[in-house]
């Protein structure tokens, strides 16, 4: 290993840690930052043994027999609780004001309640069920490389700190250029002039085996689980993985998700759960409720005085106005609301 290489893994190394929010910590076996570590965390055994639990074990509360269930998927976040990030208190925020309630204690560590900001609700990290009427809603979190953590497990896990809570992995994220591990011998990434990569064959390779791998026990989860549920949807960005989990052919063609990656020795077909299961998850936002979002962003950001000019804002529209993701936009989240209120 080159100096180099080793400078950029401590560079690494301190990042994720800043990444997992006290009182929870980094376990740095659970670091994956290319494709290729991430086909290795499918044998790691905490990992490993979270797959198994969703996909066989896992089950709601009961249900009192005049009620029903909702399922709502949401995305993984860069922070760790994911509830401590802006995009989730976005997201969550949005149901408490639509008037979804907490069911139950929360296990959310009292200290969480720092990453708040002024004003915001402690009920934001809540992790149990919320309730509206005779209503409930299960909350999971798609995850690379978890695959789908219900929110009741995403601060403690049979009994100690949740793996969910103490991971780093960006690296099924091709565009950003920087889900790469150069230090290992089945790297074939190619570096380029701005500090970036370019992924090669075995990144490719090994992110359609990933992505197949992690879709086949989210499918496996919410087949099994499905009974409990009225309806489940999934609230996940276009144009990237959580949203490929999901996607059956059809739906690739529609938004314009690769239907394949070229690895090792040709094209790899990448398989979501729509695939198996039609029908059995409404994915949204969808593009129209977007360019929907997007106009009614403009009027806001003039209305309060800010530039609205078609750059400016694609450019906040892009960060969610500090949300990290449209989908915390509440331009966007009006949709969300208004699917829920429907079941």
């Amino acid at each position: 290993m080159t100096i180099t290489e080793q400078t950029t893994i401590d560079a690494r190394w301190d990042e994720s840690a800043r990444k997992i929010r006290p009182p929870f910590e980094l376990d740095p076996s659970l670091r994956f930052y290319s494709p290729q570590a991430n086909r290795d965390a499918m044998s790691h055994p905490e990992v490993a043994a979270f797959h198994e639990y969703i996909a066989d074990r896992w089950a709601p509360p009961s249900t009192p027999v005049d009620a029903r269930r909702v399922a709502l998927l949401i995305p993984c976040t860069k922070y760790k609780p994911y509830s401590t990030s802006r995009e989730h208190r976005a997201i969550n925020g949005a149901l408490l004001s639509a008037g979804w309630e907490p069911d139950g204690v929360s296990a959310a560590p009292a200290g969480l309640a720092g990453y708040l900001d002024e004003g915001e609700s402690p009920a934001l990290l809540h992790d149990g069920p919320l309730r509206k009427g005779n209503v409930y809603l299960d909350r999971f979190v798609l995850s690379e490389p978890m695959a789908i953590v219900p929110y009741s497990d995403i601060y403690y896990w049979e009994a100690r700190r949740s793996p969910a809570s103490a991971y780093d992995d960006p690296g099924l994220f091709e565009a950003r250029g920087t889900s790469v591990s150069p230090e290992r011998a089945d790297c074939t990434a190619v570096p380029l002039s701005n500090g970036k990569w370019r992924w090669g064959p075995a990144e490719r390779q090994a992110y359609a085996e990933t992505h197949n791998y992690l879709a086949e026990v989210i499918a496996k989860a919410l087949t099994r689980l499905s009974s409990f549920y009225a309806s489940i949807g999934a609230w996940v960005s276009p144009g990237l993985t959580h949203r490929s989990f999901l996607a059956d052919r059809a739906f690739r063609r529609a938004e314009g998700l690769p239907m394949s990656r070229s690895g090792l020795e040709g094209p790899v077909q990448l398989l979501g759960v729509l695939e198996t299961a039609p029908g059995m998850v409404k994915v949204m936002p969808s593009q129209d409720q977007l360019e929907e979002a997007r106009g009614r962003l403009a009027v806001r950001l003039q209305a309060e005085g800010r530039k609205a000019t078609p750059g400016a804002v694609r450019a906040v529209y892009a960060r969610g106005d500090g949300n990290d993701t449209p989908l915390g936009l509440p331009e966007s989240l009006t949709h969300l609301v208004a699917w829920l209120d429907s079941r």
